[in-house]
């Protein structure tokens, strides 16, 4: 039995956009405990300084667009 003060969490699905912390990322595999967002469509992204992938916790994101 889950206890009351758990919170659901609801993941995101391949393709949607999700917001983390200051930053945008396209989900492109989502993982039993994260997923793995493109962050290339971020204004602010510098290919020079950032990896074009990153990994995120499922409770550190939120869904602003659906696929």
């Amino acid at each position: 039995m889950a206890e009351e003060n758990e919170v659901e969490i609801i993941t995101a699905n391949v393709g949607d956009i999700v917001e983390f912390g200051d930053m945008k990322g396209k989900v492109e595999k989502v993982n039993e405990n994260s997923v793995i967002v493109d962050i290339t469509i971020n204004d602010s992204f510098d290919e020079h300084e950032m990896f074009e992938k990153t990994v995120v916790n499922h409770k550190r994101y939120k869904i602003i667009s659906e696929a």
